[in-house]
């Protein structure tokens, strides 16, 4: 492993200071991962870290997964890695919280650096088949650049960049947070969704029928005439006091409310004469 912040003082850089101050340079690599150390800085540290997301890098290869790609956008403000086609920022490594970064003279593919992240080191450890060496000699030309400007600046530089690095983090979290907050509401909505039973009872004011659709009788029920089949209404019931007429326009026939004046006399007197017979 090799040190990127132990370069020589009159070295050249590779790039100009304002495209690392107003700007970035963006590299492309394939993120191995990130492991907790014990230590923010050392050479063997970093060569533990590369054995252990290297080991676990083969057992997902080896399960169909594949490296994932990502952006590096290197400023004096710090390295953020994102993701090359959406360009969300995947983490935002701030430059006063990088304390270690190495470029591996065994596998010039690797490079590395170590990231404090709240009480905790981590090391990210990058695959680049042609650009390890020249992003470690990046992030150091912007350590040195942001080293002269703390000096221009009598240290109150930094200071603002930890106080907004501080402000970005809490808005990281509180994203992240709003984002599992929507999640769980959306959640709550689909199971009240299910479980809300519909306004009204729509089948309390449905009459039953029986098996033939018809409606059952009821004494307390009254009975109501239904429209005909063309939609006019039906025609009032005949009061009973109405005579009814048979179809040849004769009152019918009742022997129970018939008297004896209700017959003619020649009619009568044969219905007498049966009778005399009868009891006879």
């Amino acid at each position: 492993m090799n040190r990127a912040f132990n370069r020589k003082k009159d070295k050249s850089w590779m790039h100009t200071p304002e495209a690392l101050a107003k700007h970035f340079i963006a590299y492309n690599a394939k993120f191995l991962g990130n492991t907790e150390v014990d230590q923010p800085k050392g050479t063997e540290v970093v060569k533990d870290a590369v054995r252990k997301l290297k080991f676990q890098r083969h057992i997902k290869k080896s399960e169909g997964q594949k490296i994932p790609k990502v952006e590096l956008q290197i400023s004096i403000y710090g390295v953020k890695i994102l993701d090359p086609k959406s360009k969300e920022v995947q983490y935002n490594c701030q430059l006063h919280r990088i304390s270690f970064c190495a470029d591996d003279k065994t596998d010039k593919r690797i490079f590395t650096f170590i990231c404090k992240d709240s009480n905790k080191h981590l090391c990210y450890v990058f695959d680049s088949e042609k650009c390890a060496e020249e992003i470690t000699l990046t992030i150091g030309q912007a350590f040195d650049l942001a080293y002269k400007k703390f000096l221009e600046s009598g240290g109150k530089d930094v200071e603002t960049r930890k106080q907004i690095g501080g402000l970005q983090k809490k808005i990281q979290d509180l994203e992240a947070e709003n984002s599992e907050l929507k999640k769980q509401l959306q959640v709550l909505e689909e199971q009240l969704m299910i479980a809300q039973v519909p306004p009204g009872n729509s089948m309390s004011s449905k009459t039953s029928t029986d098996i033939f659709d018809m409606v059952p009788f009821s004494q307390m029920t009254p009975l109501v005439p239904l429209p005909a089949s063309n939609g006019s209404a039906l025609p009032p019931p005949a009061s009973s006091t109405e005579i009814r007429r048979d179809l040849f326009g004769a009152e019918p026939f009742d022997p129970f409310t018939c008297g004896s004046a209700d017959f003619p006399p020649d009619i009568q007197s044969k219905l007498d004469e049966m009778q005399v017979t009868a009891c006879l």
